[in-house]
């Protein structure tokens, strides 16, 4: 199949990667716990300040040749597609995916760079296992963050700012 026919189809709960048709198999209630407390957290503050939408971890995103699914994103207004009936034509402006326990790192990390490349400005992996946050802005420009530290929606999410704090309850803020 290739990427036009992967678009033009109805074809949900895969990612598109280097050609092949990839399964996105469903998270743990660790995972769903951790991205939606997050996802709560990202999408009061963009919608307060009115700085443009926050996605589910279901919604396709055209990253070069490929189409992702990050576990949530993010689009600033200006960049949000007329055509919401099918996956984004352009990357997000912040990825984040929420490692699990049967994700292969070194795949999680290809991702990021394939975000990176395609022009996403700042990529969250949130390990739960570590209790840590890598923030990638580029391929040299990469933070860990524990939790002493705070995590920053930085240029791209202007002003949001949380204490994350990754437990068996999920991913709490302060």
């Amino acid at each position: 199949m290739t990427l036009e026919e992967f678009l033009e189809s109805d074809l949900e709960g895969y990612e598109y990667i280097k050609g092949e048709l990839i399964p996105v198999p469903p998270t743990s209630l660790e995972h769903g716990d951790i991205s939606m407390n997050l996802i709560s957290l990202l999408n009061s503050y963009v919608r307060k300040n009115q700085l443009g939408r926050v996605y589910m971890p279901d919604t396709g995103f055209r990253v070069g040749g490929q189409v992702l699914i990050p576990d949530i994103a993010f689009l600033a207004n200006a960049r949000i597609p007329d055509d919401l009936s099918k996956a984004s034509p352009i990357p997000p402006d912040l990825a984040v995916e929420v490692v699990s326990r049967t994700d292969v790192l070194y795949k999680v990390e290809e991702k990021v760079f394939a975000y990176l490349e395609a022009g996403t400005q700042l990529v969250w992996v949130l390990k739960p296992r570590s209790k840590t946050v890598t923030v990638y802005r580029s391929e040299t420009d990469i933070t860990l963050l524990t939790r002493n530290d705070t995590l920053t929606g930085e240029n791209v999410i202007k002003s949001s700012a949380t204490k994350p704090r990754l437990s068996r309850r999920g991913c709490r803020s302060g």
